[in-house]
């Protein structure tokens, strides 16, 4: 049980915790210490999918963790559980994002070279913009559902 309860909780540091690094510090930084934006969101990119992976291997830890922990506890695994479902909706977000908007936003940089020669009213830039706005919405979706899903945790791990 204290394996599980250990994994349920460095699977959630493990994934919050990159979130924040990642926002507060990763992008922030290369944007203004590299010297063009398309090498900056270069950089950024990589890092974002190396985050997705990472939130997708936690997400999966955690999930399987809560259930048994869950089960061994009450003799139910609770999988409608609320931070069961969240943390499935966070693992959906971030399948959407890493699958479905990454691939697009590098097609477009793909064809538009380097993002800072094209003006702001340029098609694909405007595509481009789209897709970045949503796909902070959606790494701010998860970020949100994962600090209820610490605050869910701590609940029921404590009783």
């Amino acid at each position: 049980m204290q394996v599980l309860r250990f994994f349920i909780l460095l699977s959630l540091i493990v994934w919050i915790g990159a979130i924040i690094f990642f926002a507060f510090v990763v992008a922030p930084t290369v944007f203004s210490v590299l010297p063009t934006h398309d090498l900056a969101g270069k950089v950024v990119g990589r890092s974002l999918t190396a985050l997705h992976w990472m939130g997708l291997v936690s997400g999966i830890v955690y999930l399987l963790c809560s259930l048994l922990y869950a089960r061994f506890s009450s003799g139910f695994a609770h999988p409608f559980a609320a931070r069961n479902v969240l943390i499935v909706l966070m693992i959906a977000l971030t399948v959407i994002s890493l699958f479905a908007i990454t691939p697009k936003m590098n097609a477009l940089k793909a064809d538009i070279g380097v993002i800072d020669n094209v003006p702001q009213t340029d098609a694909r830039r405007v595509e481009f913009n789209q897709l970045h706005v949503w796909s902070t919405r959606l790494e701010g979706g998860v970020f949100l559902m994962g600090l209820v899903v610490v605050w869910l945790t701590c609940k029921s791990l404590s009783s």
